[in-house]
């Protein structure tokens, strides 16, 4: 039997593939890896700036309790920046459901978290005290 002999490697034939099919395909492939690179480093960088420079402020009700039919007490826990004044509003609701008091807190402490206790007055017993929410006052 004769042995087969592998020649050297050989490349397709020219044109099989049509005219420039590799670099066309090698462009394409360019301009996708640079695309993708920009949004990467986009959104790398808006991530860093927001984090750096956001004010970030965020509360929660500890507990509450009706002291009187004119008041409620709330226990508030807040979570801000060292050196950012945290406005928060809470409310109370009545057993009807209806809001029977509010009231916004201003947080000056230096503290990353604070914890306060705020009176808010009522116009009837109040049932629950609630967090509306929290916020960098604005600075001037």
């Amino acid at each position: 039997m004769a042995a087969v002999q592998a020649g050297p490697q050989s490349s397709p034939p020219e044109g099989r593939y049509g005219p420039g099919a590799d670099a066309r395909a090698d462009r394409k492939l360019r301009i996708a890896a640079v695309v993708a690179g920009v949004l990467v480093a986009a959104g790398v960088g808006w991530y860093g700036y927001d984090s750096l420079t956001g004010d970030k402020v965020s509360g929660q009700v500890v507990a509450f309790e009706a002291v009187s039919d004119q008041s409620l007490q709330i226990h508030l826990e807040v979570h801000k920046g060292a050196g950012t004044v945290a406005v928060c509003t809470v409310r109370s609701v009545g057993s009807d459901h209806a809001e029977v008091g509010r009231k916004d807190v201003r947080l000056a402490q230096h503290g990353k978290q604070v914890d306060t206790v705020v009176t808010v007055r009522t116009t009837a017993r109040g049932q629950t005290g609630e967090l509306v929410g929290c916020s960098a006052a604005p600075r001037g």
